[in-house]
């Protein structure tokens, strides 16, 4: 995960060094919040040697331990797939909002929901390390859909295939000004019954898509779905009545790119 992690980043920034790429993208004085997906437990959570090697790679840009804060919605999501809760120690942080959300709920679009306190007034840069799977009703639960892990009711807006709602949220400067990274770990893919871990439909796939442009990372992550559901029999998401609309809702809201021939894939 280490290697995998820096050839991305170098790839990804341009630059010689691993020291220099994380200096491209991150300061000394930054309060960094790795936003990662624990829902479904270890077998298809955000694989925490990949967190290890994000984390190694921000100490490298002279971000002190205190200033790291791996966290998703819930605590105890996190504990069973595999986190070292560590509210204080010493190492990086690591916990989940649980609770602690802000009291007044903010706008966006369609949106209304409080953040998360650690979005909206502790970190101020996020990245976001998502899973690559399928999702039953928005299609795919790629680096967009993941920040629901970021508000208080999620609940309240998976109709009509999660279309505005993902889009929308993902506008708020709480998020759009703060993301400076998505590493999607695909080194396993849920293809199909997620987002809960299916057995019958997860399999190793030994890959990471490294972006800064948030919509390209779940364009580029739901092409790789579609063709393994192809290879597999499986209709395409259109075809199965949930084709992730939300991805181009997104590039209409001026999040990132879209459009396939526009996004250069470069593979290592």
């Amino acid at each position: 995960a280490d290697q995998m992690v820096t050839e991305g980043m170098l790839r990804l920034t341009g630059e010689s060094g691993a020291d220099a790429a994380w200096k491209k993208l991150f300061s000394t004085g930054d309060v960094v919040g790795i936003k990662v997906n624990a829902m479904g437990g270890m077998p298809s959570a955000t694989h925490t040697g990949v967190v290890d090697a994000i984390i190694a790679g921000l100490k490298k840009a002279g971000i002190r331990d205190e200033n790291i804060i791996v966290w998703d919605r819930l605590t105890d999501e996190l504990q069973k797939a595999g986190y070292v809760i560590n509210r204080s120690g010493p190492g990086a942080r690591c916990f989940g909002t649980d609770r602690d959300y802000d009291p007044y709920p903010e706008t966006a679009g369609s949106i209304g929901s409080c953040f998360s306190a650690l979005v909206s007034s502790r970190c101020t840069a996020l990245i976001n390390v998502p899973v690559l799977k399928d999702h039953d009703l928005s299609g795919v639960s790629l680096g967009l859909k993941n920040f629901y892990g970021a508000i208080h009711n999620p609940n309240k807006y998976h109709d009509h295939n999660c279309d505005p709602y993902i889009a929308d949220l993902n506008t708020h400067p709480y998020l759009k000004d703060r993301l400076r990274l998505t590493i999607c770990d695909g080194l396993s893919m849920q293809y199909n019954g997620g987002p809960a871990f299916k057995p019958q439909w997860n399999e190793p796939f030994s890959t990471l898509i490294c972006l800064i442009d948030p919509v390209a990372v779940d364009r580029v992550g739901c092409g790789l779905i579609e063709e393994h559901r192809r290879e597999r029999g499986l209709p395409s998401l259109r075809d199965a009545g949930r084709n992730p609309v939300h991805i181009a809702t997104a590039a209409q809201r001026g999040l990132g790119v879209d459009d396939p021939a526009r996004i250069e894939v470069v593979s290592i």
